[in-house]
């Protein structure tokens, strides 16, 4: 009975003691004379400090390419990725006998091929005329998808492109002007870069085709089974591409969509029709991120005192150590956690806004240190228990209630110590947190309501500075509660 009688008094005292920091009488006025609840309050010091994130879990379908410079801190960010494109299963396409384009050697032949490149602009940074320059770089076989990618692999420098296989330059700006202005102000538009692959294609057994998409036709036809699915088609026909950055500063373009189009024409009856083989770069299929930072620039923000930082991709993470002994001291010993609250604050930049400062972070996870890269790794989400989620709201991210990890960690270190006399020197991090910048994908369920399904690292640009540091601890509020005895 008890224990149902506390939830419901929990979340009543809560309610209460944000309107009220008088909590004297609130037992009083929640129990009877039979159970009377006691009210505590602590308020302890966690401290906090900047770490380098070095590189992060890059496998996911967040892609940017491009660099910029931050104008707060003078660091350099690069990011390039390669993609792998998905094949519908069971792809049908019309018989070979009704294919109307012919090479030189009477088979079938593509009129053309291309890789479109969509670009977000919501979630592009930098002056959207600026060029960037780009190579696309065909892989020599897949990248093992059973392997965990971080930001720090290439795939270059680890062997995975094909030497003499397809290599195609590319130089575009964010606005696609070469389309006109009735073109780009229709509904719907999307500005795009197109990556044609039309040239002669040679491929490994050294046969020659008029363009990439001929050798993608004549695959189809002359091994479907290659077509059953995405794993047939990326291990035997097609094993992706890296997109490697050439040249360009000032700008960061986030891709909606990646997808490869060949374009071909038949007959059908006695009317011909234009058709195109799409394959779009999705979830289904193996995207990786490579992000280059300026790591010398980033280690004077860490070895800065005075706050702490968060900066993506792949830049600086905040590290807590959080007063767990104290708040589980002996006196508390028989006193519940009703609440443990905690806000990192930020701190307004120096530099006099303008347009191309870097927006904080919208969403922070506070996960356990010990657990940060198996939580990416295994697509975990927050549980409010081992790890939670704040959002920045009146400059702060707040945490407001993570008593379930204070009381994780005390009975992590408690059983742990009863097995192991030495498990406190081996487990140094027992206590401490990481606060690491995240973007979420959700679905809607009602049109008031949606659930968050999986979390990833912020692969965008977001930075910011946060009060704290070894010297300026942050407050740790906390409100016990136990009852009477009789």
């Amino acid at each position: 009975m008890k224990s149902r009688l506390f939830t419901a008094i929990a979340i009543t005292a809560m309610a209460l003691i944000s309107c009220n920091e008088d909590t004297g009488m609130i037992g009083s006025s929640l129990t009877d004379e039979v159970d009377k609840l006691n009210l505590s309050t602590g308020i302890y010091q966690a401290t906090t400090r900047s770490i380098l994130a070095d590189s992060i879990y890059a496998r996911n379908y967040d892609c940017y390419f491009g660099r910029v410079k931050d104008p707060e801190t003078g660091t350099y960010v690069t990011s390039e990725f390669m993609a792998q494109f998905n094949m519908l299963e069971n792809y049908q396409m019309p018989e070979k006998e009704t294919i109307l384009t012919k090479s030189d050697d009477g088979d079938i032949a593509a009129d053309s091929c291309e890789i479109w490149l969509y670009f977000d602009k919501d979630l592009c940074y930098g002056d959207t005329l600026t060029p960037i320059k780009m190579s696309m770089l065909e892989l020599d076989r897949p990248m093992d998808d059973t392997m965990t990618y971080y930001s720090n692999y290439d795939p270059v420098e680890e062997g995975y492109i094909r030497e003499g296989g397809l290599k195609d330059n590319l130089a575009f700006t964010l606005s696609n002007l070469t389309y006109t202005d009735s073109i780009r102000n229709l509904s719907g538009y999307t500005d795009i870069a197109r990556v044609a692959l039309n040239d002669p294609y040679t491929d490994k057994n050294g046969k020659v085709y008029d363009n990439y998409g001929t050798y993608i036709l004549r695959s189809y036809y002359d091994s479907p089974q290659y077509f059953k699915n995405s794993y047939t088609f990326i291990n035997n026909v097609c094993p992706g591409f890296f997109f490697q950055f050439n040249d360009g500063l000032g700008v960061m373009a986030k891709l909606s969509n990646i997808e490869m189009r060949v374009y071909y024409h038949f007959k059908s009856d006695t009317t011909n029709y234009y058709g195109a083989m799409r394959m779009a770069s999705t979830p289904e299929v193996l995207q990786t991120t490579k992000i280059t930072n300026d790591k010398e620039g980033l280690q004077r923000l860490v070895a800065d005192e005075s706050c702490t930082y968060l900066k993506t991709p792949a830049g600086i993470f905040t590290e807590m150590t959080l007063p767990v002994e104290d708040i589980m001291s002996p006196e508390h010993k028989s006193d519940s956690l009703l609440s443990v609250s905690l806000t990192l604050r930020h701190i307004n930049s120096a530099i006099p806004q303008n347009k191309y400062l870097l927006d904080e972070p919208g969403s922070v996870l506070m996960v356990m240190k010990d657990s940060l890269y198996s939580f990416f790794e295994n697509e975990k989400t927050y549980d409010y228990t081992s790890a939670f989620v704040a959002d920045l709201s009146s400059n702060s991210y707040s945490f407001s209630n993570i008593g379930n990890l204070i009381h994780l960690m005390y009975q992590n270190k408690f059983a742990g110590e009863l097995a192991d006399p030495e498990w406190l020197q081996k487990n140094p991090n027992w206590n401490k947190v990481v606060i690491v910048p995240i973007a979420s994908t959700s679905v809607t369920v009602t049109t008031s309501a949606s659930i968050v399904y999986s979390l990833s690292n912020e692969m965008g640009l977001s930075s910011t500075q946060l009060e704290g540091g070894p010297n300026s601890p942050i407050e740790v509020k906390v409100i016990y509660a136990k009852f009477n005895d009789r």
